[in-house]
C-alpha cells in the first residue's frame, strides 16, 4: 500500500511540474534577454559592441520596443540594419527604403535598398549583430531571406550572431507547398524549406547554421510558454503590430500563403483593400462565376462570397475590379495551399488569356520555389496531383529533419 501511495505521488509531481511549464507565462526572446533568465542576458551584453537588425514591430510582451530595451539596459546598441518596409513599417512591398536616424542619434541602416546584406565594414565595428523581427509563416516572406544573409555575411566577417525568436503566428497551419529546389533561390526564396514551413525564425537560423554556415556563431534566445500549436492571437502575452502594410492581423497572416502567389498574375491580391490578401478579383473577372468555380472544390474551413472592389493603390488603383471575398470559418481545418492551389486552377480554367502566369513565369516559379506548380496549373492538372507533388518533397524533408524545432 505505501507503494503504491508513494508511485501516485510521483506520477501527481511529475504531471504538476508538467503543468508548470506549460502554464508559464509566455515571453518573447527579448524579454528573456531582458529580464536576465535566459541563457544570454543584458548582463552579458554589456562591454560588447551590438549590432541590430530589427523594425517596430518588434516589441516585449510590455509593449516596449526591443531596441530601447537593450539602450534603456546600458547595451552598447552601435546601429540598427532595418529590412524591407522599413524601421517604421510604412513602406510598401518592394518598395526601396533609405537609411535613417531614430532617437535622435541611432543610426538606421537598410538593407532594402542599395543592398540587402550587412556591409562587412559596419560589422568590423561590433562584436555581435542581433536579430528580432516577427515573421508570419511564408517562404516567401523576405525577413527570413535578410536573416539568411545576415547570417551569411556574418560567418564571413567572424561576427557572432544572436536570434531573439519570435512565434510563428500561423505554425499549426501543416507544412505544405512546394519546396524550394536547388537553383530556385532568391529575395523571396531564400532557403530550401517548405512554403508554409512552421517554424519560428529561431528554428530557421538554427536549421539555416546545420546546413549552410557551419562556421557561424550563432546563439538563439528561446522563447518561455511557447508552442507550436497555438496561433498568436491565442498566446495571452503576444502583441500583434504588422509587420508590414498589408499584413495588418493574424487572420490576414492565414490567409496570406493562399493568394500571395497572385503577386505574379494580373489579379489583385487586395492591396488597396479593406482586405488585402482577403480580397481577390480583376476588371476582367465576373464574381457569380468565380465563386461558382471555388465553390466545386469543396475546401475546408473556408467560403468564398461575390464582391466588387475599387482598390486605392497597387494593382488597378481606382478601377471596378469584380471577385471573391475569401473568409476562414475554421483556422484548423483551413489548407491555404489547396485554397491557393484551387484558385489558381480556377483563375487559369476561366481567364487564360489574361491571367499571365506565363508571362510571369519567372517571378511565379520564385514564388513558388519551382517551375513545376507554374506547367501543373498552365496544364490544367488535377488538384489532387498538384498536392501530391508537393506533398512528397515536404514529407521527405519533415523526415530529414525532426529535430528541427525548438519547442514543443
Amino acid at each position: 500500500m505505501k507503494r503504491e501511495v508513494r508511485f501516485i505521488s510521483i506520477i501527481l509531481f511529475l504531471l504538476l511540474q508538467v503543468v508548470r511549464v506549460d502554464a508559464a507565462p509566455f515571453r518573447y526572446g527579448i524579454d528573456m534577454v531582458a529580464s536576465g533568465n535566459g541563457p544570454c542576458t543584458c548582463k552579458e551584453l554589456k562591454g560588447k559592441r551590438v549590432g541590430f537588425i530589427t523594425n517596430a514591430a518588434a516589441l516585449s510582451v510590455k509593449g516596449e520596443p526591443s531596441w530601447r530595451a537593450l539602450v534603456r539596459r546600458g547595451i552598447d546598441l552601435k546601429f540598427i540594419m532595418a529590412p524591407e518596409h522599413g524601421f517604421s513599417l510604412g513602406a510598401a512591398a518592394g518598395q526601396r527604403v533609405s537609411d535613417a536616424v531614430i532617437a535622435d542619434s541611432i543610426r538606421v541602416y537598410s538593407l532594402y535598398g542599395a543592398t540587402q546584406k550587412p556591409d562587412p565594414v559596419l560589422l568590423q565595428r561590433i562584436d555581435l549583430l542581433a536579430f528580432d523581427l516577427q515573421d508570419v509563416g511564408a517562404r516567401c516572406y523576405t525577413y527570413i531571406s535578410t536573416m539568411k544573409l545576415a547570417m551569411e555575411a556574418c560567418e564571413r566577417a567572424g561576427t557572432t550572431f544572436l536570434v531573439f525568436d519570435r512565434p510563428n503566428p500561423v505554425a499549426p497551419l501543416p507544412a505544405a507547398g512546394f519546396m524550394l529546389e536547388p537553383g530556385m533561390e532568391s529575395f523571396v526564396g531564400a532557403a530550401e524549406i517548405p512554403f508554409l514551413h512552421g517554424m519560428t525564425v529561431g528554428e530557421i537560423a538554427m536549421w539555416l547554421q546545420q546546413t549552410r554556415f557551419p562556421g557561424l556563431k550563432l546563439e538563439v534566445v528561446r522563447m518561455r510558454g511557447y508552442s507550436h500549436g497555438r496561433f498568436a492571437d491565442e498566446i495571452e502575452g503576444f502583441r500583434f503590430v504588422p509587420p508590414s502594410p498589408n499584413i495588418r492581423d493574424i487572420d490576414t497572416a492565414i490567409v496570406y500563403p493562399a493568394t500571395v502567389m497572385l503577386e505574379a498574375t494580373a489579379v489583385s491580391e487586395g492591396r488597396g483593400t479593406d482586405a488585402p490578401f482577403a480580397t481577390i478579383g480583376a476588371p476582367f473577372v465576373d464574381p457569380a462565376i468565380l465563386k461558382a468555380e471555388l465553390d466545386r472544390f469543396g475546401l475546408p474551413g473556408v467560403g468564398f462570397a461575390e464582391t466588387t472592389f475599387t482598390p486605392s493603390s497597387s494593382k488597378f488603383a481606382g478601377r471596378r475590379c469584380g471577385g471573391v471575398r475569401i473568409g476562414v470559418s475554421d483556422r484548423r481545418l483551413f489548407d491555404p495551399f489547396k485554397t491557393s492551389t484551387a484558385i489558381l486552377l480556377s483563375l487559369q480554367k476561366l481567364y487564360p488569356r489574361v491571367l499571365g502566369i506565363d508571362r510571369n513565369a519567372a517571378f511565379f516559379d520564385r514564388l513558388a520555389g519551382t517551375a513545376r506548380y507554374r506547367i501543373m496549373i498552365l496544364g490544367q492538372r488535377p488538384i489532387a496531383e498538384i498536392l501530391e507533388a508537393a506533398r512528397a518533397p515536404v514529407a521527405a524533408f519533415e523526415k530529414s529533419w525532426p529535430d528541427r524545432f525548438l519547442y514543443p
